[in-house]
Formats: structure tokens, C-alpha cells, sequence
């Protein structure tokens, strides 16, 4: 039968009901209506006939049809017109064809603030290999099992209809969250003193605001990690570098150095040095704790790197040693699962977190459902488990990689197999352009971030992340990076250290 309301051709044409699938049929209806007029199969200000009669055509009762037309009324593809008739309607088109949109300009023609300290070293990339500072391969844990914890409480929301925003709700994740902390970090600690926060970000941006005052000097460790320099540069801090060695942070350089009162605060990561991976003695963690007291100082100790550690001895944290007197605890949740199902956190005293939860008003709450998900995760006990299956895989990539720097590069470099995190640092024994080598990794298909390059006078080295890259992968991409060394090497223009220009 062909239609001759304004339309010619028959909905079965472009309907088709599939009664197997878990969406509704008058769904089905809409999503192929609504394609049918993207595709023009379907002309806007075309009439439709009554739904008794498409309801006839698909072979469906006309309730359905009518519950489809009220839905593409609501989204705006149809257009009812008393006692005329519904027409075929396209929101997707702008009402006014004929005049010209006017684009922004490429300047504004106002003044704004720019933040150049804020510029961020991301780069894009196209390659098939992509080296990062460090990051887990989000493959190891499938996604149906984070999913399936979600759903479930995307269920119980729908089926009591209650919304998850209640204190019962917020205090299970931060109950879960401090249990999960005391039994894996040796912490005794009670949910009143633990913000979690979505983003690091986010809690470097909110220690900022509470903290910094403009000019206040902040002591961070030299080769430091560019995030919370930027934020704390941009909220006014005047940042200095302090020497690191072997053993960490040189603290001694701090009480030759600097006054007491001088110091605002210092930051650092104590379990493994950004970028180096070297970690503090435990002298030093001594020490340092001393000279805050003495000198009258905050210690921010970001501990996100603690769940890619293999030292067991839970003592090392600052915190731990001094009960977060002087310490702020930075830490991160779960950083071997997907990245939406990640938290960070802030441990401090009580009434800094009451001013600090303040703030999540304007840089975001977490996501309470993802939190209620979280904390069923850690209930249920599949957190360990997750943990154990990263860790042990985790292990044997750091072996792996460790073994191929070795065949490959030989004594071209050296390098200590990082107790903590999920990067290497390698040092080269001869100078060459970075960039130079960067190029010619391109060339391979192979990425190298400009956030991986560390050069000056005195040292050419490389921050390379090895967790994300399965056995296949690694042999490969590190194969790759070799070739692109040695033939830079061979190339070039003459012999001795400094030949490059």
C-alpha cells in the first residue's frame, strides 16, 4: 500500500521492527524515523497520515505509534498543526536557510587574562606506538567487570527511585575507601580526615587556593613533575627547585639554603621521584620532617605512585611518620582500572578538609554512583584481586622492558629498574639532540612525547613508561626506538661528544 498523505512511500520500507532487541518498539520506531530524515528518505514539511494508519502499515497497535509520535514531538521532528495535520520536521537544520552564519573572529576584540604558565605539554599523536611518563594498560582488567558494578547501581537507583546524594551514601565510599587504606598503606585512619576528589588536578588546584599566598616560596624536587608547578606557579607561588640524588631530595641543601619562616611548603614524592623513580632515604624522611618543624613549613607528599610500588614496608610514608602534623597526604585510588573508575584523595586535618570540600562546588564533585560503585568494589573484595592481577603483570613488563634496554641499547645507556611506578629513567652516556632522536622515532612510527625528554648540559635522558605495552608491543616499539638510535648515531656529521649542532 502506498501512502498518499503528503508522503509516497510505505513505512515498512524504512521501519523494521526487530522484537529480539531489549529496546522498546515505539524506540525502534523514532530511532529509524529520525534516520530515515537524516538520510532524506524523509523530506521536512512532508504530512504525515494518522497514526491509525501507520499503525496499520507497521502491523503495531496504535498506541505505540502514538507513544512514537509524542517522543519525536518532544525531540522536535515532527510539528503538529491544529486541525491541519503533523508534518515532518528537521531540527538538525537551521529555521533561517538563506542567511549567511557569521563565524567568531580568529582574535577577540576584548582583553582577557592569558596564563602561560597553564600551557600544557600535551601533543597529539597519530603513531602506532606512543611511549607515556607512565601509565598502566587499562586491558588487563576488562571493562564488562567495572561495568557490571555500575550497572548495579544504576539498577537499585531505578528501582527505588531514590537519588544516590544522601550522607548514608557518601560516607559508604570514604567507610570503604579509609578500610581499603588502613589494610594496604598501614594507616589507622577515620573517614573524617579523607576528601576523595575526582581529578589530581582538582586537589592541587584546591591546596592551592587554601594555601598559597602570592610570593609565597615552594620547594619542589629538581626535574620535577610539570602539574603541580603549574598550578601552584599560577596561584602565585615563587617555585625552587631543590638537588636530588641517589637518595632523594637533598634536605641539607634546604637548611643551607633557606631561613626559618622562609618556606611555605615543599612537594615532593617521596616513594618515587618524578621523573628520576629514585625514592627518599629514610634519613632524609627524618630529617625533612624535622626541618618543617623547625622551620615551620607544610609537607605535601604525593604518594600517587604507592599502588606500582614493590616495597613492602609500610612505614615509609611521611604521613605515617608524622601523623599529617605537617604533612598533606596526595594519594590515588585504583590507577590500574579504567580512568573513570580512578579516585584521588586528600587526607588532612578535619577543619582544612571542611574548607576544602568547599571547593568541589566550583571544580566538581566526584560522581556519587561511581563512588557507591567504588566502594561495592572494595566490599566485595574484587579490588585485591585487580590489584594482584596488575601487579603481577605489571612485574614481569618491568622485567621484560629492563631486559630489552639491555640487548638492544647495551652500554649505550644506563638505567636502575624502578622499585616504584611505571617508567624508566635512562640516562645516555653520549650527547645527542633529543629531538633529533624524536624525529627519527617518528619516522619508525613511534611516539615520543615532549614530556619524556630531559636535557641540559650535564645530563640526555628519558622518562619512558613501559606498563601500557603488552610482550608484543614492547619487543617491538623498543626494537624500533634502538634502530631510530643507532642511526642517528651513525649520522652524524662528526665524531665527539658535542658534534651535533
Amino acid at each position: 500500500m502506498t501512502l498518499t498523505m503528503g508522503i509516497n512511500i510505505p513505512f515498512p520500507s524504512f521501519i523494521h521492527i526487530d522484537r529480539r532487541k531489549k529496546e522498546p518498539v515505539y524506540m525502534q520506531i523514532v530511532y529509524q524515523f529520525i534516520n530515515a530524515v537524516r538520510s532524506r528518505v524523509l523530506e521536512s514539511g512532508d504530512q504525515l497520515p494518522g497514526s491509525r494508519i501507520i499503525a496499520k502499515e507497521l502491523k503495531l497497535h496504535r498506541k505505540t505509534i502514538v507513544a512514537a509520535l509524542a517522543e519525536l514531538q518532544e525531540q522536535g521532528w515532527i510539528n503538529t498543526r491544529p486541525n491541519i495535520g503533523v508534518f515532518i520536521a528537521n531540527p538538525e537544520v537551521s529555521a533561517v536557510r538563506n542567511e549567511v552564519f557569521q563565524q567568531p573572529p580568529q582574535k577577540a576584540t576584548y582583553n582577557f587574562r592569558k596564563e602561560f604558565i597553564l600551557d600544557s605539554p600535551s601533543e597529539e599523536n597519530i603513531s602506532s606506538y606512543s611511549f607515556t611518563d607512565g601509565t598502566a594498560d587499562y586491558r588487563i582488567v576488562k571493562p564488562e567487570e567495572l561495568v557490571r558494578f555500575y550497572a548495579s547501581v544504576l539498577k537499585r537507583k531505578k528501582q527505588t527511585g531514590v537519588l544516590l546524594n544522601s550522607t548514608k551514601d557518601k560516607v559508604f565510599f570514604k567507610d570503604q575507601l579509609s578500610y581499603y587504606l588502613n589494610i594496604t598503606r598501614g594507616f589507622h585512619l577515620s573517614r573524617k580526615f579523607l576528601l576523595p576528589i575526582a581529578g589530581m588536578e582538582q586537589a592541587l588546584s584546591i591546596l592551592a587556593r587554601l594555601l598559597i599566598n602570592s610570593g609565597d616560596i615552594v620547594l619542589v624536587e629538581e626535574l620535577s613533575y610539570f602539574l603541580p608547578n603549574m598550578v601552584l606557579g599560577q596561584a602565585g607561588a615563587r617555585i625552587k627547585t631543590i638537588p636530588v640524588d641517589e637518595n632523594g631530595m637533598n634536605i641539607d641543601f634546604i637548611e643551607e639554603n633557606f631561613k626559618a619562616g622562609e618556606i611555605r611548603l615543599v612537594y615532593l614524592n617521596p616513594t618515587c621521584q618524578y621523573p628520576t623513580g629514585v625514592q627518599l632515604s629514610e634519613t632524609r624522611k627524618t630529617q625533612l620532617l624535622d626541618l618543617a618543624e623547625r622551620y615551620n613549613f607544610i609537607v605535601i607528599e604525593d604518594d600517587t605512585d604507592f599502588e606500582f610500588s614493590l616495597t613492602k614496608n609500610k612505614q615509609e610514608s611521611l604521613f605515617r611518620k608524622n601523623g599529617g602534623n605537617r604533612v598533606i597526604y596526595l594519594g590515588s585510588f585504583a590507577r590500574f582500572l579504567l580512568p573513570g573508575f580512578q579516585m584521588n584523595f586528600i587526607i588532612a586535618p578535619e577543619d582544612l578538609l571542611h574548607e576544602a570540600a568547599k571547593y568541589l562546588n566550583i571544580y566538581g564533585k566526584p560522581d556519587v554512583m561511581m563512588e557507591k560503585a567504588l566502594g561495592e568494589i572494595i566490599h566485595q573484595g574484587d579490588i585485591h584481586r585487580y590489584q594482584r592481577k596488575s601487579k603481577k603483570v605489571i612485574a614481569e613488563r618491568k622485567e621484560l622492558f629492563a631486559g630489552l634496554l639491555k640487548t638492544y641499547f647495551k652500554d649505550k645507556i644506563e638505567f636502575d629498574v624502578p622499585k616504584a611506578g611505571l617508567a624508566f629513567w635512562i640516562e645516555f652516556k653520549e650527547f645527542f639532540p633529543l629531538t633529533r632522536l624524536q624525529e627519527k622515532a617518528k619516522e619508525k612510527d613511534v611516539f615520543i612525547p615532549g614530556i619524556c625528554l630531559y636535557q641540559n648540559r650535564r645530563l640526555t635522558a628519558l622518562r619512558l613508561g613501559f606498563a601500557h605495552f603488552n610482550q608484543a608491543e614492547m619487543e617491538e616499539v623498543v626494537e624500533l626506538l634502538a634502530g631510530a638510535y643507532f642511526e642517528l648515531m651513525a649520522n652524524r656529521p662528526c665524531s665527539g661528544k658535542k658534534s651535533f649542532t
